[in-house]
Formats: C-alpha cells, sequence, structure tokens
C-alpha cells in the first residue's frame, strides 16, 4: 500500500511540474521581433532573424541557433546562451550582463558596443570575433574563452587561442 501512494505521489508531482520543453509560441514571438523575457528558447531556430529593442533578459536560449542574425539594442541580460551557435551574428549595443555564454561558438560574431559586464565566457569559442568596442569585458571572463588571430579585442586585452 505504501508503494502505490508513493508512486501515485510521484505521478502527480510530476503532473503538477513546470514544463521545461519550449515553447513554440514563445519562439514565434521572438522571430517576429517581440520581446519574450523569461522565455523558454531551448534549441530554438532562429537564424538570420533580426530584432531591434527586443528583451529577452532571464530567456533560456541554451543549443538555440542564433547565426548570422541582427540584434539591436536586444536585452539577453541573464540569459542562458550556453552550447547557442551564435555563427556571424551582429549584436550591436546589446545587454549580456550575467548572461551565460559558456560553450557558445561565436565564431565571427561581432559584439559592437555591448555590454559584457559578468558574462560567463567559460570555453566560449570567440575566434574571429570581434569584441573591440565591448564594455564591462574583463580579461579574467577573456582567459576563459578561446580565440584566434583574427580575434578583435579592446586595448590591452589577450585571449588564449583555441586548440
Amino acid at each position: 500500500m505504501l508503494k502505490q501512494i508513493a508512486v501515485l505521489a510521484a505521478v502527480a508531482s510530476l503532473l503538477t511540474a513546470p514544463a521545461l520543453a519550449q515553447s513554440a509560441g514563445s519562439i514565434s514571438t521572438v522571430k517576429t521581433g517581440k520581446s519574450c523575457s523569461g522565455c523558454n528558447l531551448f534549441q530554438a531556430e532562429l537564424a538570420y532573424t533580426d530584432g531591434t529593442g527586443m528583451n529577452l533578459s532571464g530567456s533560456r536560449l541554451r543549443q538555440s541557433n542564433l547565426s548570422l542574425v541582427t540584434y539591436n539594442n536586444v536585452n539577453l541580460s541573464g540569459a542562458n546562451l550556453s552550447v547557442a551557435n551564435l555563427f556571424g551574428a551582429r549584436f550591436n549595443r546589446c545587454n549580456f550582463a550575467k548572461a551565460n555564454l559558456s560553450n557558445a561558438a561565436a565564431v565571427g560574431t561581432y559584439f559592437g558596443s555591448s555590454n559584457m559586464a559578468g558574462a560567463n565566457l567559460s570555453s566560449a569559442n570567440l575566434s574571429g570575433a570581434n569584441l573591440s568596442l565591448a564594455r564591462g569585458l574583463t580579461q579574467s571572463q577573456l582567459n576563459r574563452a578561446c580565440g584566434d588571430h583574427s580575434t578583435r579585442l579592446p586595448t590591452g586585452k589577450t585571449i588564449p587561442r583555441c586548440r
């Protein structure tokens, strides 16, 4: 009897738990350039989209494809962009404060005048990326990432080479 009660309790807790799957509605919202703060955009296909002034703060963009996006003045503070594909993206004046970009592939990405304060760049590939105008970027953050000879950094900053 106790075993049946335990099983029923476990099933009930699963039924009342919040969904962790991506939201097709949220992805459509972002694709049309509208804000979606705190949205679950896990593995979203957002390549080639444009957005200006969107608020995606705190959103889960883990493993999403943002290759070749053009985002201007987009708030990505506290967003989870870990393992995301940011190939060739243009992030002009975006806010990445305390965002998680660990293991992101940001090859050839432009971060013009973006706020990088407190962003987690652990194991991010920044080969060919342009961070020369990025604000709030520290040497400590760059030491955890990697780049190549074409990575552009603020004056006086360096980055380890990718292996």
